[in-house]
């Protein structure tokens, strides 16, 4: 690896991470995380994560202890940019009410212009505020709710797994949802232990493997305990290798009963899918919302039904 101290000599930040980028993902070259000197000095990035967790059983304990460190740095990363966007969700919205807390955040422009008109100075073309308004916000009511996640660990779908873990994470222990994390391929693995640490979540996942996306939407729809107070969230590219009836017949039982049920075809920032259209169409004409979202967006659904949009179902 001879060529990476070259780069590394060469080129600034910027670049070097660009060229360990397509050396992963245009040329598989895989031991920039399999290579113990090459992890020691790799700028660990989600590209780099998405290989460590894909060569990760290829891996003898020292190379996964050192390829811990890229895992554990990306996901430190994606926290701090996520846990912003699952707060400002589940804080409350902004009403037309007025409120005697001035909050740089609930500043309502319009109102304060038109409460100051009268301090207008047109020389100097500016208003004097004496008056500033400020929104108030709602605060939620919130009832229990269930968030199942079920995340589909074949290999396509690796970023909507990272995405999944560190979502569960920042979803954890907010009032009002009890969040559930699922992962499968051929087989079922209830990860809800393991929410709290994501890192450790995601180096117990298994990417490869068959899809029984039927199997896992079962086991999901047995966790439900309140169907109208359930969101159900199916993660996964939809090409099915199980039974595609039974996958059915499941989703327009769980709608039935009144629960949300989301197939989402990713779960990341990209939110650019490729999926199985057929399947995906079949779900959504007995009742599934289909579609693609970022973490963020998922936040605020959850968010919004907690709040009591769409409780009336």
């Amino acid at each position: 690896m001879d060529w990476l101290d070259g780069i590394h000599r060469l080129f600034p930040k910027e670049t070097v991470e660009r060229l360990e980028r397509d050396a992963v993902e245009q040329y598989e070259i895989h031991e920039i995380v399999t290579d113990p000197d090459v992890l020691a000095r790799v700028e660990p990035n989600q590209t780099l994560l998405r290989a460590v967790l894909r060569t990760k059983h290829l891996m003898n304990p020292h190379v996964l202890a050192l390829a811990r460190r890229i895992v554990e740095t990306v996901v430190r990363q994606l926290l701090e940019r996520l846990r912003p966007e699952v707060r400002r969700a589940f804080t409350g919205s902004r009403s037309r009410r007025p409120s005697r807390l001035p909050l740089a955040r609930d500043f309502d422009f319009k109102s304060t212009v038109r409460a100051n008109l009268a301090h207008y100075q047109p020389a100097e073309r500016r208003i004097l505020i004496q008056r500033p308004h400020f929104h108030s916000r709602t605060r939620r009511h919130l009832e229990q709710w269930q968030l199942v996640l079920l995340v589909d660990q074949s290999g396509s779908m690796v970023g909507s797994v990272i995405h999944s873990a560190v979502t569960a994470a920042c979803l954890w222990n907010l009032p009002g949802l009890k969040t559930h994390l699922i992962a499968f391929d051929n087989e079922v693995v209830d990860l809800t232990s393991d929410v709290t640490d994501p890192v450790d979540l995601l180096m117990k996942v298994q990417l490869g493997g068959g899809t029984d996306i039927a199997r896992a939407v079962d086991y999901g729809a047995g966790l439900v305990e309140n169907p109208r107070r359930a969101i159900v969230a199916v993660i996964s590219d939809f090409y099915e290798g199980g039974d595609p009836y039974r996958l059915v017949r499941t989703v327009r039982g769980l709608v039935e009963q009144g629960s949300t049920v989301l197939c989402l075809a990713a779960l990341d920032e990209e939110a650019d899918p490729v999926y199985d259209r057929d399947l995906a169409g079949r779900l959504a004409r007995v009742g599934a919302q289909v579609g693609a979202m970022t973490p963020g967006r998922l936040a605020e659904f959850v968010a919004e039904k907690l709040g009591g949009t769409g409780q009336g179902r």
